[in-house]
């Protein structure tokens, strides 16, 4: 906190005032902590319609924290980790709203509108976007649905649940689409066009990746259907070198150099650890920073990284 300057030091009062204003300017008395949110609450956001609504966020620990919708309104406190969770009433579709979230500073989400959600996760299937759809650029001209928002989630992994991501709501216009799930935009917008309400599109999908890194690694450390493949891990984590790959891969590239570049160039390694194959990787990165928010369902594409082991598979993907 500022303390003014002592009056001992006898400079001018004229002197001590712009000291004391550039002191106020440079080092501001109380920094209110601002509430913060994952991207997936934020301007243009659908939230689904006749259920629950959840919002959370991190404040200061204790702080008193008030969330208002469309004539609802429920308050809490934030628990010694400065996490906060309500439970708004369910509300019809309709909007746009505002979504005022009021604690030790005040944040107000606009064009709040409620409606469908849904989330489009699963590998390169889902991924694919519509820029690379059948007939693309007319799919993407067209794609003028202010009523449609879309929202992606960057490919991420971690061993730690992480809280936030990269990304924000966007209407969807013939720019927006072009990047997001073909399979996801042609779902939301037949559910658009036949249900007659907003759709919020979450994709969330990361080509190549297994249904297993989609899964905490304690949830299948509880199941001994999934031990060999823990233990699979387990020795990889123990015995992988991503800096000798590389210096590996290095050499074969120096070889394929002298002897003329003839065939493919070697491909560059990836980290095994760091992928979309190892258990809970994707969990962590890229659900976590949703999980909780309230949604009709989800559209799941993905099996091929899992072909080798499809009896193991029919137990996996109801797990996961």
């Amino acid at each position: 906190m500022f303390t003014p300057l002592p009056t001992h030091l006898n400079l001018p009062t004229a002197m001590q005032r712009i000291l004391t204003l550039l002191a106020l300017l440079l080092f501001p008395s109380v920094a209110l902590a601002e509430i913060q949110f994952s991207p997936v609450f934020g301007d243009s956001m659908v939230v689904q319609r006749d259920e629950p609504i959840h919002v959370w966020g991190w404040s200061e620990a204790g702080d008193e924290v008030t969330v208002l919708l469309a004539g609802h309104e429920a308050s809490t406190k934030a628990d010694e980790n400065g996490r906060f969770d309500v439970q708004l009433g369910a509300l019809p579709a309709g909007g746009p709203h505002e979504l005022v979230v009021k604690g030790a500073t005040t944040t107000t989400f606009k064009d709040v509108l409620v409606g469908e959600v849904w989330v489009c996760s699963g590998q390169s299937n889902m991924a694919w976007p519509v820029a690379a759809a059948n007939d693309a650029d007319l799919e993407s001209l067209t794609a003028n649905f202010p009523n449609i928002r879309l929202i992606s989630v960057p490919n991420r992994a971690a061993q730690t649940p992480q809280n936030s991501f990269g990304g924000k709501w966007q209407a969807c216009t013939p720019s927006t689409v072009k990047d997001f799930s073909a399979v996801g935009y042609f779902f939301g917008r037949q559910l658009h066009q036949t249900l007659g309400v907003p759709v919020g599109l979450i994709d969330n999908a990361w080509g190549g990746s297994a249904a297993e890194a989609w899964v905490p690694t304690n949830v299948l450390a509880q199941d001994a259907k999934y031990d060999q493949l823990m233990q699979r891990w387990e020795t990889t984590i123990q015995t992988y070198d991503h800096d000798k790959a590389v210096a590996n891969w290095k050499q074969r590239v120096a070889k394929w150099e002298a002897g003329g570049k003839k065939g493919n160039r070697p491909r560059s390694p990836r980290n095994a650890l760091q992928g979309n194959q190892r258990p809970g990787n994707l969990y962590n990165g890229c659900l976590h920073p949703i999980i909780g928010f309230s949604i009709k369902g989800s559209i799941w594409y993905q099996g091929e990284s899992n072909a080798s082991r499809a009896y193991q598979y029919r137990d996996l993907f109801p797990l996961m």
